[in-house]
């Protein structure tokens, strides 16, 4: 099962253009990569209705190399389950959760992996909050791959970490935020030639992840009005608008839909920059919603880029409204998501009145990746 050569890379911030490589960022100004893609015309989504419902359906428009070995654990293909249709409202959520670690990070690793082994690396490494480490480390053991994780010490999900561990992977335990990790897995990975940097720097990561802009589409035989989404590298929220924004270029849709990223109030610089027009990073970031604890987000321009393109916003809720929004998920239709996959319902209940059309609220995680935040439940009086 091959793909298409006909990519490029190209800088966010000058332009500059950059034939397909394991590049980071531009080597000229430092900005991050974006994919550009030749694109198929309206007449691909008529064409592929009778493939498999998962990312890989969409494989021509995924920058993967003719040839290439695909690693797949069949991700994509999740619900998009409808949550309520009152007064001109329809409101879904997208369960990204039914991937197979139970994360949306799936996506992007299916393809930064088949990537890794399309470069010829032997290893892969990322910094982590999670979710992102026990993908990476369940596709390296189906590649064959080393992993190599650094997560912040005492900060990340026992399930997660389960997870990781389970899968084979390297663990390097950081004192400090995950933008300390961050950090010295950069490090590490220019010191070493054959370590494939797997964070959603990585600009074909997010390639993967646009598929559920696709999923969306075709679920809905149209763009929706409103993309709900939380936020903490800020990788996602782009990549979904990426999505979009190429279904306009096909002439499948006529228009994006209004991007609207949620922090939580103690990690929340991307609120900042978005309101004020500068950035800030959050030296010593804190949330219950571990998913999303990020202070200095990577992909902030691309993201900022993504909302201000697509006329949304950022916004951020309290730990308490989103604990809150989780168990009201969980007990109004029975579905399990993690914290951080419950503040874009949180943000939506308390702004009902910003909304009208269709919504659909992007959940991240499943809710047993964090089982430990039940005390929290109960501190917070919730239960």
């Amino acid at each position: 099962m091959g793909g298409v050569k006909n990519y490029f890379l190209r800088c966010i911030l000058c332009g500059a253009e950059y034939d397909p490589a394991p590049m980071y960022v531009c080597d000229d100004c430092g900005g991050l990569l974006e994919v550009v893609m030749d694109l198929p015309s309206s007449k691909f989504f008529s064409r592929i209705v009778d493939r498999p419902w998962y990312m890989w359906r969409y494989r021509e428009l995924l920058p993967l190399g003719s040839g290439s070995r695909i690693v797949s654990l069949w991700e994509g293909g999740t619900r998009l389950f409808n949550l309520s249709v009152e007064d001109g409202l329809s409101l879904y959520i997208k369960l990204e959760g039914d991937n197979p670690t139970g994360s949306f990070k799936d996506r992007g690793m299916s393809l930064g992996v088949s990537k890794a082994l399309e470069y010829g690396f032997s290893k892969v490494a990322c910094a982590s909050t999670g979710n992102t480490s026990a993908s990476m480390a369940a596709y390296a053991a189906r590649a064959g791959l080393e992993a190599l994780v650094f997560l912040p010490r005492g900060k990340v999900a026992r399930g997660k970490l389960f997870q990781a561990v389970a899968h084979g992977a390297r663990i390097v335990e950081v004192d400090g935020s995950f933008d300390d990790a961050f950090k010295m897995v950069r490090r590490h990975v220019s010191e070493s030639s054959d370590l494939y940097l797997l964070n959603s720097i990585n600009p074909y990561r997010l390639e993967g992840q646009k598929t559920i802009a696709y999923e969306i589409y075709e679920a809905l035989s149209n763009a929706p009005d409103y993309v709900i989404v939380p936020v903490g590298n800020a990788g996602n929220i782009y990549a979904i608008w990426k999505g979009f924004f190429e279904l306009v270029e096909m002439g499948v849709i006529d228009d994006v839909p209004r991007m609207i990223g949620v922090q939580a109030s103690g990690a929340a610089p991307m609120v900042h920059f978005f309101r004020n027009g500068t950035y800030r990073p959050v030296e010593a970031p804190e949330t219950l919603a571990t998913a999303i604890r990020i202070g200095n987000p990577v992909n902030r321009d691309k993201a900022m880029k993504a909302v201000k393109f697509s006329g949304g916003w950022f916004s951020s809720v309290s730990d308490r409204d989103i604990l809150s929004a989780q168990l009201d998920i969980a007990r109004r239709y029975g579905l399990l998501v993690e914290p951080a996959s419950a503040a874009p319902y949180a943000y939506f209940r308390s702004n009902i009145d910003l909304f009208k059309g269709s919504v659909v609220l992007i959940s991240t995680g499943h809710g047993l990746k964090d089982p430990d935040i039940l005390k929290y439940w109960s501190e917070y009086g919730l239960i």
